[in-house]
């Protein structure tokens, strides 16, 4: 069956695609708008702006994958479709960061999870940060239209055994669930959603609004490092930006300017704070890097009498908010369950075992479930997030250290995944930790994670989700930019992405970033053509 790529045929048809690779020599080029990152923020806004009418340049590190070049192999997807080839880390090494780095950034790898912005986070930004425009009913109408744009809806088919077992066991437990709602559309179920999708069937940047940008004369180019911003006054003048060699690593020694009206940086929460000071931006409260936030992931793993094969079907389609909002937006530290698929060399990587101990895991990897809590950091005072700095090369890293408060809400999720699992029927569990073993009654877990030391390195934390460092606020005392991503001291700068959350959601961010970027680039199109 042949799947229709817009791509390919964009391609064909002349649109005004790139790869810095093959630039030769050094270019000046000129736009009303240069959009930094081709992610849920920067394809979004790339969109909206060339739908307006203004002549729009993305930039793009990572290279341009497509529908032909997305095989269901882990090997060259993780190694070409994600950050550091999926091996980015915070400074200490101890929480795993898994992020896109493409065309489409992470909405190209991700499992499709679409959440609005929690009601509890919103009316917390807007009663306790001061954003009176960011409540429920404000938002609701772009959430509305983003997910229009991105065919999200619940998914329709039963789920996976993966995912089935958390529903069995909140079932059991007298605990909410519901379904995941997705951004796909004519989804094969194959469930290889993190090495890119083969069908087109995901609707993420890639299937949506970079061709929509494209076939609105915008240009695209890829391979392509945004490294400064370079200031005139109050405005910037210019983006200085090396062009990657073919590896997709090393600069080519080819240097591109780019000059627009405005700038919109859409290049994550540790890309866009990276950027920001690298180009010494005003920041008089020093602000810029501050208050990052990543849903410190942690999980069980199960072994169960049925076979799982937690391999196919959608990732992820079943989760719960029991205990997400439970003790109040700023009490104890909340989490969201979900389901994370199990694919043999992520699996390899994440479940803590060496020699006999890893050959026996994977062996057992088809009959393998695994649950993972999202915790909330920012809601609390002990729970200030991390900070984004410059190594000596110029690229961003992440500070996180991880607070006993956060420790705690670790500990509780580690407890209550392992309970839903053996009220499922698990007949046995472990805990992603280096030094669990593996339980056979809920009694036994328990008993034995009174006693497990939750410290970094021993506790095995990873995190899809980079949120903050460029955080949106009233006072530029406590902030980068506006709640419309308007930047305070900059008069043509503008961000739009996750970075400008002042906390983390709560949820998966992709449908908040579409929603605010929609809603941020809107009023920037309407300023830029009025």
């Amino acid at each position: 069956m042949s799947v229709n790529d817009p791509f390919t045929e964009g391609l064909e048809s002349g649109w005004k695609v790139t790869d810095g690779a093959s630039l030769t020599e050094n270019q000046t080029l000129e736009a009303d708008v240069v959009v930094i990152g081709t992610g849920a923020g920067g394809g979004t806004s790339a969109e909206i702006l060339a739908r307006a009418g203004l002549s729009v340049i993305l930039v793009e590190e990572g290279g341009l994958y497509h529908q032909k070049d997305f095989k269901m192999d882990e090997l060259t997807a993780y190694a070409s479709l994600y950050q550091d080839g999926m091996s980015r880390v915070t400074q200490d090494g101890a929480i795993a960061i898994l992020q896109g780095r493409c065309v489409g950034g992470s909405t190209t790898v991700n499992w499709t999870s679409s959440f609005r912005t929690p009601d509890e986070t919103l009316n917390y930004w807007a009663n306790q940060l001061g954003m009176g425009d960011l409540t429920p009913d404000a938002m609701a109408p772009w959430f509305d239209g983003r997910e229009q744009r991105h065919n999200i809806e619940p998914w329709a088919v039963d789920p996976n055994t993966n995912n089935d077992v958390l529903r069995q066991g909140c079932e059991q437990l007298g605990y909410a669930w519901q379904i995941i709602p997705r951004n796909v559309k004519g989804c094969w179920n194959l469930g290889y959603c993190g090495v890119g999708c083969p069908t087109n069937a995901k609707q993420g940047a890639l299937t949506t609004t970079i061709p929509g940008a494209l076939a609105n004369d915008a240009t695209l180019i890829h391979r392509l490092r945004a490294d400064r911003l370079v200031m005139n006054q109050d405005r910037i003048d210019h983006l200085l930006a090396s062009a990657m060699s073919a590896d997709g690593v090393s600069p080519s020694g080819v240097t591109v300017t780019l000059k627009a009206r405005h700038f919109v940086v859409a290049a994550s929460a540790i890309g866009s704070p990276g950027l920001l000071l690298r180009s010494d931006i005003p920041d008089p409260f020093n602000r810029i890097g501050k208050r990052s936030f990543l849903h410190p992931v942690n999980a069980t793993t199960a072994i169960m009498p049925e076979k799982v094969e937690p391999y196919y079907g959608a990732p992820q389609s079943i989760y719960s908010d029991e205990f997400n909002f439970k003790e109040g937006v700023d009490g104890p530290a909340g989490f969201k369950l979900e389901v994370p698929p199990l694919h043999p060399a992520m699996s390899a990587g994440v479940i803590p075992h060496h020699g006999q101990k890893q050959t026996d895991a994977m062996t057992n990897l088809p009959w393998t479930q695994s649950t993972l809590a999202l915790v909330r950091d920012g809601f609390h005072p002990d729970s200030p997030g991390g900070t984004v700095s410059l190594r000596g090369d110029g690229s961003p890293v992440l500070d996180y250290p991880i607070s006993d408060y956060l420790w705690t809400g670790l500990r509780k999720a580690f407890g209550i995944m392992a309970e839903l699992q053996f009220a499922a029927g698990a007949r046995k569990v472990s805990f992603v930790h280096m030094d669990s073993d593996w339980y056979s009654s809920w009694a036994e877990a328990s008993a034995a994670l009174d006693k497990l030391p939750m410290e970094a390195h021993r506790v095995r934390l990873f995190t899809a989700h980079q949120m903050g460092g460029c955080g949106m606020g009233r006072h530029p005392e406590n902030s980068v930019v506006s709640s419309f991503g308007e930047h305070h001291h900059v008069s043509n700068l503008s961000v739009h992405d996750a970075s400008i959350f002042p906390t983390s959601i709560g949820a998966n961010p992709q449908l908040s970033v579409y929603a605010l970027a929609a809603r941020n680039s809107s009023r920037l199109a309407s300023k830029l053509t009025g």
